[in-house]
C-alpha cells in the first residue's frame, strides 16, 4: 500500500500555508505542493494575535475557524492538482498556526490555532496534529521538531553536516559524523527583515535582497541586537514572533538610522546568529531551506561566515527548500501512525523520546 500523507505548515513568517503531498513508501518523495496565501484580513489578525492584546479569546474563535477553512481549501486544491482522491490519503499532518510559544516559563505552554475536528470533517481525511505539547509535557521546548526529519533525510555516516531552516524564526540541525543530532532555534530568520521592509517599502518581504543590498552595516546596532539574553543561552532553546517582533527592534534604534542600513544590519544579524551556532570542527556542508534561501545577501553572508564549509540549498540533496517543513509534518503524521518517536530529546530537552500528535477522525 502506498504511504501517502499530506503535510500542512503555516509558520511564523505568516506568508501563507504550505501544503505537500508526499509518498513515504520508500524514500520521501514529494508528489505535489501548493502555497495558499493568507487573505489579507486573516494575516493581519494572526499577526496581531501573535502579540499580547485585548479580548484575545473572542478574537481567536472566528480566526481559528477561518484559518481551518483555508487549510481545507488548500487540501482540496492540492488533491485536485495531483489528481488524487481523499480516500487514498493516509492522513494529514497539520502543524497549526503558532500564536504563542512560552517554553521557558515556570508553567510552560505553546498554542497553535486550528480546529482539527473541523479540518477532518471538511476534508474527509484523518488529521494528526498537536505535535508540540507532548514534548513539553516531558520537559522539552516543544521545538524545533523538524530535526528528526532532517536526520532521516540529510544525515550521512562519517560526515559533520548541518541543516538550517530560515523561516520567520531560524533553526538548525547539527548532524554529527557519529550519528548523533543536536539542534535548536537560533533566533530571528526572516521575521524582522519582513517587518522592516513592510514598514518602509510596503512589501511583504525583501525580494531578492534588494533592500538589504542598498544599505551598509551598522556595527553598533549589530552588537546591540546580538547582546539580547536569548543569544547567551545554550540549547535546547526555542523562540518565536512573540519575542522577536517589530517593537523589540524599534526599542534598539535611535531613530536616526537610514532604513536600508537597518535592513542590511538585520540581514547580517540573522546570518551571524546562525553562524555563531555552527562553529563545528570539520563541518563539511550546510544545507539551507525555508524562505531565507532566496535572499542572496543572506546566503552570501552565511557562506562568508561559515567558510570552508559549503553553504548550499537543500535542493542539492533533491529536496525543494520551500517545502521541507511541510514535508516534515507529513513525515511526523506517518511517524504517529507507525508509533515512532517524533522528537529528539537532545534537541528539545525532553526527558524521553515520544510519539507526537493526536488523531482526529472525520
Amino acid at each position: 500500500m502506498p504511504q501517502l500523507y499530506i503535510g500542512i505548515m503555516s509558520g511564523t513568517s505568516l506568508d501563507g500555508i504550505d501544503l505537500v503531498l508526499a509518498d513515504f513508501t520508500s524514500k520521501p518523495n514529494l508528489l505535489s505542493r501548493c502555497l495558499l496565501p493568507f487573505p489579507a484580513s486573516l494575516q493581519r489578525e494572526l499577526r496581531s494575535l501573535a502579540e499580547p492584546g485585548d479580548n484575545e479569546v473572542e478574537r481567536i474563535g472566528p480566526v481559528e475557524y477561518q484559518l481551518t477553512e483555508c487549510y481545507a481549501a488548500g487540501v482540496k486544491q492540492l488533491l485536485q492538482h495531483a489528481n488524487y482522491q481523499p480516500e487514498l490519503i493516509s492522513a494529514v499532518g497539520c502543524h497549526g498556526q503558532t500564536i504563542r510559544h512560552r517554553p521557558s516559563q515556570a508553567q510552560p505552554f505553546t498554542m497553535q490555532l486550528g480546529n482539527m475536528h473541523l479540518l477532518a470533517a471538511l476534508t474527509g481525511i484523518r488529521v494528526i496534529a498537536d505535535f508540540r505539547r507532548k514534548d513539553m509535557a516531558y520537559g522539552g521546548q516543544g521545538a524545533p521538531l523538524v530535526p528528526a526529519f532532517h536526520q532521516a533525510f540529510f544525515a550521512r555516516a562519517g560526515q559533520n553536516r548541518a541543516v538550517v531552516n530560515i523561516g520567520g524564526i531560524a533553526n538548525i540541525s547539527l548532524l554529527h559524523a557519529n550519528g548523533s543530532i543536536t539542534g535548536y532555534d537560533t533566533g530571528p530568520g526572516n521575521c524582522l527583515m519582513d517587518d522592516w521592509v513592510s514598514l518602509h517599502r510596503q512589501q511583504p518581504y525583501d525580494k531578492d535582497g534588494v533592500f538589504s543590498a542598498e544599505g551598509k552595516l551598522l556595527p553598533r546596532l549589530l552588537q546591540q541586537l546580538l547582546s539580547d539574553p536569548f543569544f547567551q543561552q545554550r540549547g535546547p532553546k526555542s523562540t518565536g514572533r512573540e519575542y522577536f517582533h517589530l517593537p523589540w527592534l524599534q526599542q534598539q534604534l535611535t531613530g536616526q538610522e537610514a532604513p536600508a542600513d537597518v535592513q542590511r544590519t538585520l540581514c547580517r544579524f540573522t546570518a551571524l546568529s546562525i553562524a555563531n551556532e555552527l562553529q563545528l570542527p570539520n563541518l563539511s556542508e550546510v544545507f539551507v531551506c525555508g524562505g531565507g534561501v532566496h535572499h542572496p545577501v543572506l546566503m552570501a553572508d552565511l557562506q562568508q561566515l561559515l567558510t570552508p564549509a559549503k553553504v548550499k540549498s537543500s535542493s542539492s540533496e533533491g529536496l525543494d527548500p520551500d517545502w521541507v517543513e511541510a514535508m516534515a509534518f507529513a513525515w511526523l503524521a506517518q511517524a504517529f501512525d507507525q508509533q515512532r518517536p517524533g522528537n529528539v530529546p537532545a534537541v528539545t530537552g525532553a526527558r524521553k523520546a515520544c510519539v507526537l500528535g493526536i488523531e482526529y477522525r472525520p
